[in-house]
């Protein structure tokens, strides 16, 4: 997933939002902190139980819940970085949408109804449930704070240099009092709201997103009459790549490498959305395993609509900008979709131009706002119900014991994302997202399938699966040209200390997770419990028993 907008694009924001334009920028974001801030001490005034906090209650209808997963799942980077791909690369580009749309279908088949019965609050619970407690929670809290925080880092970076440069912030100071002000409205949304007040926050973003899409891809299609062969025609001869730029293979398929490299990503962004922490918490918000999966299937609806729509976007910006002037304001693209709304508007100087700029910029900033909240909502959860409670407190925390502990660990994670943003805002976030669903395939998804589907399962495995999924993800990625030893795109420029030649490290560390979940079971000399896989089978498949 490519990142979201970063300084590079300081030139482009600063020409294109003119000082005559930049009082209606500030009400735009001024209006969707106000409304989702109202929403969520309204939220909050109904969050009495830890089962409101953690799940809302269960109280979301299937459409709800499915709104919220769809406006969780679409991050900035989504928004930003494939419709600049798609500019950029024009069919390689398009792989992203088909792999994020693909990765449903696993969730849909093999997790979220299993999900739904098994579990309470947390992905900790299904994993717990016949196993011995304590080392398997505190796997699943490490694992699922280590997905959250780099997923939480990426979109703060994002949001902090998006707003500075809207508002024409350009000092240091004023860029980290931006990034610490999105880290304390994010702490006020999960521990005033919780699931609450985060889901609405979501479904509210969301709606914002698909409707802002529909303008800009109406706007585009106005202007190529509705023709979508006249716009691919133009979008390939304006690349400068004619007939290829439509083919496969611009950015990968040319060397070996690049092979694996899209072997590697297509199977991280399949797999890692059944295993990202903030979005299996959100099967436990309904009431019945039925309403899960028909929230999926709303969401399937939902994100499929929207990655369409990126493909007219992508093509659209790559039509009617040079790609130049799109690689000249961010070499990863990730200002094509603002640029072209700049440019249907009416250009640089035009009001037209800049109302659609400030539209696209605030549902980008909904955007990251309401991502950042589900990720903050996701580790605090893990925090307080599977470490505090149950491996510090041993079962013994009350309800009201256990909700202050979720509250004072989103204060200290957001804290840790604030400061972290603070230092990758000038970063290249493209590796920490990667990492974030590298993490989530290699770690969470196996345990969380063998734990369901594999009766000689044991602990042993499962820590083996977590934490060698977790560490070899981790350490590949930070030994891969993600990192550093690319001068263009690493996140660290001038050093290289790369030896792992992919950009993603799923091809390896995803079947090595799978790989040690069996062969620590197997090795184990601890006896599965058949009778708990029994009851857990039974529960999982029909919710006899489910909370």
């Amino acid at each position: 997933m490519s990142p979201a907008v970063h300084h590079q694009a300081a030139h482009f924001i600063a020409a294109s939002a003119t000082e005559k334009h930049r009082p209606l920028i500030i009400t735009l974001f001024a209006v969707f902190v106000v409304a989702t801030l109202v929403i969520t001490v309204w939220a909050g005034r109904q969050t009495k139980t830890a089962t409101d906090f953690y799940a809302g209650g269960r109280q979301f209808t299937a459409f709800q819940n499915g709104l919220a997963v769809s406006g969780d799942y679409m991050s900035a980077a989504s928004f930003l970085g494939i419709a600049g791909a798609i500019a950029l690369f024009g069919y390689d580009g398009f792989l992203y949408s088909i792999g994020f749309l693909v990765a449903w279908l696993v969730a849909l088949l093999l997790v979220a109804e299993p999900l739904r019965n098994s579990g309470r609050y947390t992905m900790g619970d299904v994993l717990a449930y016949r196993m011995r407690q304590r080392p398997v929670r505190t796997a699943a809290g490490a694992s699922t704070i280590v997905v959250s925080i780099f997923y939480l880092l990426a979109q703060m970076a994002g949001a902090g240099v998006l707003v500075s440069l809207l508002l024409g912030i350009t000092t240091d100071a004023g860029k980290i009092l931006i990034v610490a002000l999105v880290g304390v409205l994010m702490i006020v949304y999960v521990t005033i709201g919780g699931m609450k007040g985060t889901t609405w926050v979501q479904m509210v973003k969301a709606v914002l997103l698909i409707s802002g899409t529909i303008l800009i891809t109406f706007l585009i299609l106005l202007k190529f009459n509705f023709n979508i062969s006249d716009l691919l025609g133009t979008a390939a001869k304006n690349s400068g790549k004619g007939t290829d730029f439509l083919n496969p293979g611009l950015k990968y398929g040319k060397t070996g490498t690049t092979k694996l490299d899209f072997i590697s990503l297509g199977i991280a962004l399949v797999l890692g959305t059944a295993g990202l922490p903030h979005i299996l918490i959100r099967f436990y918000t309904v009431p019945t395993a039925k309403a899960a999966r028909k929230s999926v299937n709303w969401a399937i609806g939902i994100i499929g609509a929207f990655y369409l729509m990126t493909i007219v976007l992508g093509f659209g910006a790559a039509a009617i900008l040079k790609p130049a002037d799109i690689i000249a304001s961010n070499p990863a693209g990730n200002t094509a979709a603002p640029l072209a709304a700049l440019e249907i508007g009416g250009g640089a100087d035009s009001t037209g131009g800049a109302i659609l700029l400030a539209v696209i910029s605030a549902v980008a900033f909904a955007t990251i706002l309401a991502v950042v909240a589900g990720l903050t909502l996701a580790s605090s959860s893990s925090f307080a119900h599977d470490i505090y409670a149950n491996v510090i407190r041993k079962g013994k925390a009350t309800e009201k014991e256990e909700m202050r502990a979720a509250r004072w660990s989103t204060v200290a994670i957001g804290a840790v994302a604030i400061v972290l943003g603070a230092f990758a805002r000038d970063l290249n976030v493209a590796g920490l997202v990667a990492l974030a669903f590298a993490v989530a395939a290699s770690a969470n998804l196996p345990t969380i399938l063998y734990s369901l589907f594999w009766k000689r399962f044991t602990t042993q495995g499962a820590l083996w699966s977590i934490y060698g999924g977790l560490v070899s993800s981790v350490v590949l990625v930070l030994f891969s040209p993600v990192v550093s030893g690319n001068p263009k795109t690493s996140m660290f420029k001038g050093v290289d200390f790369h030896w792992f030649p992919l950009e993603n490290p799923g091809l390896i560390s995803i079947p090595l997770g799978f790989l040690l979940g069996i062969v620590g079971s197997l090795l184990s000399k601890e006896e599965p419990d058949k009778g708990k896989y029994a009851e857990l089978e039974v529960k999982s498949l029909t919710g006899v028993g489910a909370h």
